[in-house]
């Protein structure tokens, strides 16, 4: 059975505090949506703002592949006269082939909010879908409330739908708006409905009881053949239902058809893309999509999922386009570097005893402030070291960081390092933005000479963090860095009570896993150096 896709990130999602999206934003993400396949898009509300009204008429010459686009509005005004509307003309001039409206089910809103007679409710709602319908246009109805509606007067609520029905709407959408609505009671109302009318139903679900999918799934089950939802979940206060959830809940557990199962593997992709491009991060513990959806920590599930991975997951993560994690951690056992090992192609085997060495220096470090699930090149350089021996590229004889405020007001940070290269010492200097910048620059400034490899690669990400606030500024602090060279990416961690130690560790240990992962042949290298370099490029 098909069950609707209403995607409303453009216009629900953007009323998240967190969310903004411009108007190449909302077209770029309905283009998404429309490839992965998502029956209606909601662009906005045209008669709100100039910036929806704009989308709508970009959007109008796009030529959608699988998307209806839709345009949302209320009921027209109490004062109004229907074709004297402002709301109703920006929704007929956005030229969408569908328009879905909302209007007051909860006698309490017709009363507090509208300020009408009860009557005179029902009467704006059947004149709007009317209007609207003969206009042409597909016509969904947005009950508003109508879950707390029904619980406070299922009469009128339940007229509120015949309204809609009478004007001409296509589906009735049921909207639990205030998201406190439990399941049971979702499916209640549902069949109280169904009783009522013939009409296809949907249901619009907020988050607030941290239920909104559960109730998605739950009206789905009683019969709704659509669901309306955003992406990741954004919405107001705690959020909408997220599609990224219901989508394969439905296809791959409740047996529906929605974009299809050709399209699934997309569907973690388009999640990261919209977060991208509403510039937030993209949250870890989402199901299905989530960077940690899939992310096996414990060492017994780890020596598990390596014999079968149907032992700790429900379904495979390239399903929803996904992928399997394997975390290093204190809590890890051997197979959990085992599998980290595989994952960056090195040849451990046999090399048991000595990862056990890496896995007691791991959670030795760890005890102390170190933290490795979000640094797995710090993990690769500490395998090789255990299960090699010690392969200094460099070794690092001291370094310094001045930070000088001119008179200007100008603030400049110069580092100075000496760094011995095999025989080689060398000794420079760099400025930078900052202490760290600084630092960065002249570490890659010394050894760029004799390592070709680095000359791609920069720092991407800094991040911080106090491990114990209460010693104040003399509290230990873990840095993660990420490094690039414009093909992969690289984190690596330090830790230390001094910011700049902890920030050098960091820096040395993405070099490092640079070199070590570079088959480049290494110019102008002193000969020892570079006998030392082959050996470490044989065993990678």
């Amino acid at each position: 059975m098909k069950i609707q896709i209403y995607d409303t990130t453009l216009r629900d999602g953007t009323q998240s505090e967190s969310v903004a999206f411009s108007v190449e934003d909302k077209l770029r993400v309905a283009r998404k949506l429309d490839e992965l396949g998502i029956d209606y898009v909601e662009g906005g509300w045209p008669g709100s703002n100039d910036k929806d009204a704009e989308f709508f008429r970009r959007a109008s010459s796009i030529p959608w592949q699988h998307t209806r686009l839709a345009a949302f509005g209320s009921t027209a005004h109490p004062k109004n006269l229907l074709e004297e509307d402002p709301n109703l003309k920006s929704l007929l001039e956005a030229g969408t082939p569908v328009v879905t409206i909302f209007g007051k089910s909860w006698d309490f809103h017709v009363t507090t909010a509208l300020k009408v007679p009860l009557s005179r409710n029902l009467e704006i709602i059947r004149a709007t879908m009317s209007c609207l319908k003969g206009a042409g246009r597909e016509v969904i109805y947005d009950a508003e409330h109508f879950f707390d509606g029904f619980a406070a007067n299922p009469e009128y609520a339940l007229a509120t739908l015949r309204a809609a029905e009478e004007g001409g709407a296509d589906m009735l959408v049921l909207c639990d708006t205030n998201g406190g609505s439990m399941t049971r009671q979702i499916e209640g109302c549902i069949r109280a409905v169904q009783a009522q009318t013939r009409l296809p139903l949907g249901i619009h679900a907020h988050n607030d009881c941290e239920l909104a999918v559960a109730n998605s799934l739950a009206a789905v089950a009683c019969g709704a053949v659509q669901v309306q939802g955003t992406f990741n979940g954004y919405g107001e206060r705690c959020g909408n239902a997220n599609l990224c959830a219901v989508i394969p809940n439905l296809e791959l557990k409740a047996g529906y058809t929605t974009i299809g199962r050709d399209r699934l593997p997309l569907l973690t992709g388009v999640s990261r893309f919209i977060s991208q491009v509403a510039n937030l991060p993209h949250r870890n513990e989402m199901a299905f999509v989530g960077a940690s959806a899939f992310a096996h920590k414990g060492g017994v599930h780890v020596s598990a999922v390596l014999k079968d991975a149907a032992t700790y997951e429900h379904i495979n993560p390239g399903m929803v386009g996904n992928t399997r994690r394997v975390l290093v951690s204190e809590l890890s056992g051997k197979s959990n570097l085992q599998y980290k090992a595989h994952e960056m192609g090195m040849d451990l085997a046999g090399q048991d005893e000595k990862l056990k060495v890496a896995l007691s220096r791991i959670k030795k470090l760890e005890h102390e402030g170190w933290e490795f699930e979000a640094a797995e090149a710090s993990v690769r350089v500490l395998m090789e070291t255990a299960v090699h021996g010690e392969l200094e590229f460099f070794t690092i004889d001291n370094f310094r960081v001045v930070t000088d405020m001119r008179g200007n007001g100008e603030i400049t940070s110069e580092a100075t390092v000496k760094i011995h290269v095999g025989d080689t010492v060398i000794h420079t200097a760099a400025e930078g933005v900052g202490p760290v910048h600084a630092l960065d620059r002249a570490l890659h400034k010394a050894l760029q000479e004799y390592f070709e490899p680095l000359r791609s690669v920069e720092l991407t990400d800094y991040k911080v963090r106090v491990l114990d606030a209460s010693h104040g500024t003399s509290a230990k602090v873990r840095v993660h860095i990420q490094q690039s060279d414009g093909e992969e990416s690289w984190t690596t961690v330090g830790v230390s009570e001094n910011i700049l130690e902890a920030s050098y560790r960091a820096l040395a240990d993405g070099v490092r896993y640079k070199l070590l992962k570079s088959r480049v042949p290494l110019r102008d290298v002193p000969e020892n150096l570079a006998a030392r370099t082959q050996r470490v490029g044989s065993l990678l």
